[in-house]
């Protein structure tokens, strides 16, 4: 198997997403020559499935699921896992009438009994009544499911066994929901974001056309996970409403072997690919050794990054790194958007490349919250730089507001709240948390920090991670960047937070994952991260040496501050000087394997 499915279709006219729901964006694209392909973590093609072949199979599979006792808006859950039985399923749900719901896949860095409990709980959050998995991951999926309604659990080879049933499908239609997405945040409480047909449609169409401009010369490439919104909206299903090829390597190779990544794009002219930060500074870190010189990247026009706060340092070194590859930094597109908005709120314009915008650090930040914009003269310790995020797709608005509710001026930081056509109805049966986040006026609060410049979006952080010390408002990734900048620590190792004492007073912890192993190398260690923090913040810190992999990360690749902060007041989380190592409380693949 040498060809992958062709970037553009011959005779089928593109349309960029102007469908009413999911099943009809893929009966159109299933009229043309592209599809999706499936890569292993060597870049070998495994899968090459036309968006025709992938219809087929998930009507033959609607079929057989709409046999079952199921009933219409039944939800099905489905880990997702990067592979062509994931995308059969999930669209079958949709030709059959049934609601998918993504599951994450974290087997191997959570342990087994605690990936059956998160898998557990979500299925029971979301009242699913059957489930698929694929062949490895079946047995632990029959595990969740006891205690729970799903009276199915099978693989997808398993469900094709099952008689067909010979009545007519009932798609999902307009108003309908279109999948559930559950956060990657708590087991015992996971919020499932419930995004309509109208949402999806919404989106998409809005990324297609006022976010990527995307036409049909277009091939998009992807290692992201498809149970995150960025993998699954932005580089699973936009494509198919847009008719775009997609170059897939699972989450677990690129962390293995992060370059492929790359070679794909080089080997196949992908356009599209997005990103976190991280992962844009393990390929340059890979790189290091000039491996990367036979690479072209010049076709590359959107890199597009999200999905956690943006580094510029970090991006700064891939362009330089593979600058001699054809790779245009002006291809960087830093965006922000959440699976509460669908994907996509924000995309800085095209063909601009990353934007700093640099702000004096101080009272006039840490106590006004104003992020008024540094002179030349400051010398470079005395601000902070964050990346421009670009101004809300027409039809979105963004208003940065008070904690009364208010709406403040330009560069005054406070709480992002979003406004548009593809907001979640609500979190799926939790009407307190749905309350909690959308206000009467239509208006979503995000959980973000940020403020306005010119009508364009400023990210500076998550409002539940602000370590407020004295009066001031500390970042945590201002010090955690700092930090990882020692010789002795790697990007990822560092957790910054703060705890309360018996009086109420704040104290900031910074827990580092440590891999020297001799006293005097972990004392010396200890000694600058707490004159960094000092430098950087202006503030004394307990400095906690732990053991690698003792940090928690989502789902989604994100550090989790509240897990660190939480193993450390329950004693899960140690100093090294006590002499026992904390868990490894990885909960995916994606950072412990790119360490």
């Amino acid at each position: 198997m040498n060809e992958v499915t062709p970037t553009a279709n011959v005779r089928l006219p593109f349309r960029a997403g102007d469908f009413a729901t999911l099943a009809e964006g893929l009966d159109y694209a299933a009229k043309g020559e592209t599809g999706v392909n499936f890569f292993s973590s060597r870049g070998s093609l495994e899968t090459r499935l036309p968006y025709r072949e992938l219809r087929s199979k998930a009507l033959d599979l609607a079929s057989r699921l709409a046999s079952t006792s199921l009933e219409h808006g039944d939800r099905i859950g489905i880990i997702a896992e990067t592979s062509p039985d994931f995308l059969a399923v999930f669209f079958a749900c949709q030709y059959a009438g049934f609601v998918p719901v993504p599951l994450p896949l974290s087997i191997n860095f959570g342990g087994k009994d605690a990936y059956v409990e998160r898998l557990r709980g979500m299925l029971a959050a979301a009242g699913a009544r059957a489930a698929i998995a694929g062949p490895d991951l079946v047995g632990i999926l029959r595990e969740a499911v006891i205690g729970t309604d799903v009276d199915l659990a099978a693989t997808a080879d398993e469900l094709m066994a099952r008689p067909a049933s010979a009545a007519p499908l009932t798609p999902l239609g307009a108003d309908d929901v279109c999948y559930i997405q559950y956060s990657s945040g708590s087991t015992s409480f996971p919020r499932g974001v419930l995004v309509t047909q109208a949402a999806l449609a919404a989106n998409a169409r809005a990324i297609a056309v006022d976010g990527l401009a995307l036409g049909s010369g277009d091939r998009c490439t992807s290692w992201l996970p498809l149970y995150h919104d960025m993998g699954l909206v932005g580089c699973c299903l936009t494509p198919v409403m847009t008719q775009i090829s997609v170059d897939y390597l699972s989450t677990t190779a690129f962390a293995r072997r992060p370059l492929v990544w790359l070679e794909l794009i080089s080997r196949f002219g992908g356009t599209i690919s997005f990103g976190p930060t991280f992962g844009f500074e393990l390929c340059a870190r890979r790189a290091a050794n000039g491996s990367a010189r036979e690479l072209d990247l010049s076709s590359w026009r959107v890199a597009g990054i999200g999905g956690e706060m943006i580094r510029p340092q970090a991006l700064a070194a891939f362009a330089d790194t593979f600058a001699a590859s054809g790779f245009d930094a002006r291809a960087f597109v830093p965006s922000y958007g959440m699976a509460e908005a669908t994907l996509a709120v924000t995309f800085n314009p095209l063909g601009r490349g990353v934007r700093v915008d640099r702000v004096a650090r101080g009272d006039t930040f840490e106590r006004r919250h104003l992020a008024l914009p540094a002179g030349e003269t400051l010398p470079p310790a005395a601000s902070r730089s964050f990346v421009v995020c670009g101004a809300p797709m027409p039809g979105y608005g963004i208003e940065i507001r008070n904690e009364a509710g208010r709406a403040l001026p330009e560069r005054h930081v406070g709480r992002i709240c979003i406004k548009g056509p593809s907001l979640m109805q609500g979190y799926f049966q939790n009407a307190p948390a749905t309350r909690a986040v959308l206000k009467g006026d239509g208006w979503l609060d995000s959980g973000d920090m940020g403020y306005m410049i010119g009508g364009e979006l400023v990210v500076t952080g998550r409002t539940k991670d602000l370590i407020i010390v004295g009066g001031r408002n500390i970042w945590p990734q201002d010090i955690e960047w700092a930090v990882e900048k020692l010789d002795a620590v790697r990007a990822g190792d560092v957790a910054a937070f703060s705890v309360g004492d018996d009086q109420d007073r704040e104290r900031l912890v910074v827990v580092v994952e440590c891999r020297l192993q001799k006293p005097a190398e972990q004392a010396t260690l200890r000694q600058l991260v707490a004159a960094v923090v000092n430098r950087t913040a202006g503030v004394e810190c307990e400095v906690v040496l732990a053991a690698p992999r003792s940090l928690t990360f989502t789902t989604s690749g994100k550090l989790s501050r509240a897990a660190a902060r939480d193993h450390f007041q329950r004693g899960i989380l140690r100093d090294l000087e006590t002499g026992t190592a904390a868990p490894a409380l990885l909960e995916t693949p994606l950072l412990a394997e790119a360490s």
